[in-house]
């Protein structure tokens, strides 16, 4: 099997890109199970996001096409899609993971947010009945790396989210939000993380919409907001000098008809969009009204990027931690894809203890249960001795990456080679495993997620 990703993300790609082929929460759990319907996919989970769509898949080969699915699903000419399509395989693809859940890979280098995005994504996943080990130890090490990360470096320090870095944009568009009336549409975490802001920043009265009135009053109630139901966006968007707008909707819900109202009513006193949702919840013509400036999500990037130089060091320790955690991972992968050659040692092993043991009974005759219990227990004393050496010497050739000694030693001990042993134990259920084979340490007993065939 081979770990693939492919995806777009804010650096490869165009919002007006990313919102053709954003999926929606609603949507994920289907989007995912026509996923894993792909011929050759065995496993399988989509992260979506404001700033990424992403395939994360356990494949048959490195030629099954994922490509042709985003194609397919999102009905997009592949000669658009395929100059901002990334692909990452194996080794590469460990490390792309571990660097998006760690938040390395973000527009706000430290963001939070990302990790619980594919923590969501996996869960999806799970309950959609579409990841199984393989993926499942693959995420668990990632989610494992970003909490080591978030715990021995800085890099989450003074948390930083795109709401907090939209709230910074208004504040430096206006100089002061003291006073300003500010309208959140849609009452999602990053509206909550934005109205927390805002609430620091000094902001007059807050507004606050969606489209389940209860969910709205929720977020309203801690900072005193004005709860708008949503059938009256329109009317209260007028009173507003900054909306912030991040909903679910498939399409536009401020257009260009809706500017030129809030401006014959506001009697051409400026308003700013920050429009934080993908796909766009303001239509970029609104953008070209005079008195009217709307920011998109792909604009706060110049805002992010004078946190990433403030970062950069924190960002180097945490790409060093991330680094070493991935070479954690595959060091245990070699480890465990060296298992079916020790299993077939082991296996040798037990036969030729078995068939001495059927041999010295044929000359000393019968023996009492406490004298058949002694042998056992010497036989294969002797036999965990001797195997202990050679089964060393396979684990650190496969700790070291050094496929020559790793073949060397299979060939001294006339064992399969590891592709061999891989396939074969693949191929039929291994025999119910010896004592001495349940002493063995877990971790020669999983299954892989990269390499292999």
């Amino acid at each position: 099997m081979t770990l693939t990703i492919i995806g777009v993300n804010h650096k490869t790609a165009p919002i007006e890109l990313r919102e053709r082929i954003a999926i929606s929460r609603d949507e994920l759990p289907e989007t995912t199970r026509a996923l894993a319907a792909v011929p050759g996919v065995a496993e399988c989970m989509i992260v979506s996001t404001c700033n990424r769509v992403e395939l994360l898949a356990s494949v048959e080969s490195p030629q099954t096409d994922l490509t042709a699915f985003l194609h397919r699903h999102f009905g997009l000419d592949p000669a658009l899609l395929a100059p901002h399509v990334y692909q990452h395989h194996d080794q590469e693809a460990v490390r792309h993971l571990f660097r998006v859940a760690a938040s390395l890979d973000s527009m706000v280098v430290g963001e939070p947010q990302i990790l619980g995005q594919v923590k969501e994504a996996f869960a999806v996943a799970r309950a959609s009945g579409t990841v199984g080990g393989q993926l499942e130890h693959l995420l668990q090490s990632a989610f494992a790396a970003a909490k080591k990360v978030r715990s021995e470096t800085e890099i989450g320090s003074n948390s930083v989210s795109i709401a907090s870095v939209a709230v910074e944009l208004a504040r430096k568009i206006f100089g002061s939000l003291q006073g300003r009336t500010v309208f959140l549409v849609g009452a999602g975490k990053m509206s909550e993380l934005a109205a927390r802001h805002l609430v620091q920043q000094g902001a007059g009265a807050i507004l606050v919409t969606n489209r389940t009135l209860e969910r709205a009053r929720q977020l309203a109630e801690p900072f005193d907001g004005r709860v708008i139901p949503f059938d009256q966006l329109y009317e209260a968007a007028t009173e507003a000098d900054i909306v912030i707008s991040s909903t679910g909707a498939p399409h536009p819900i401020f257009r260009r008809e809706h500017g030129q109202q809030f401006m014959h009513r506001r009697r051409n006193r400026p308003m700013f969009f920050i429009d934080i949702a993908v796909p766009r919840d303001v239509d970029p013509a609104v953008n070209k009204l005079d008195g009217i400036f709307v920011y998109d999500i792909d604009d706060l990037q110049a805002v992010a990027a004078s946190h990433l130089a403030e970062r950069s060091r924190e960002a180097g320790d945490a790409e060093a931690l991330v680094a070493a955690e991935v070479e954690r991972f595959h060091q245990r992968q070699r480890t465990v894809n060296v298992a079916p050659a020790i299993v077939a040692l082991q296996r040798q092993a037990e036969e030729i203890r078995q068939a001495e043991l059927r041999r010295i009974h044929a000359r000393i005759g019968t023996l009492t249960a406490e004298q058949l219990a002694a042998v056992e227990a010497l036989t294969r004393g002797l036999v965990n001795k001797f195997l202990h050496p050679p089964m060393q010497a396979l684990k650190q050739a496969a700790r070291e990456n050094d496929a020559t000694r790793l073949e060397a030693l299979c060939d001294t001990w006339s064992l399969p080679s590891t592709a061999e042993a891989v396939e074969a134990n693949t191929a039929e259920p291994a025999p119910p495993a010896t004592k001495s084979q349940k002493r063995e340490p877990a971790d020669v007993k999983e299954t892989s997620v990269v390499g292999g065939k």
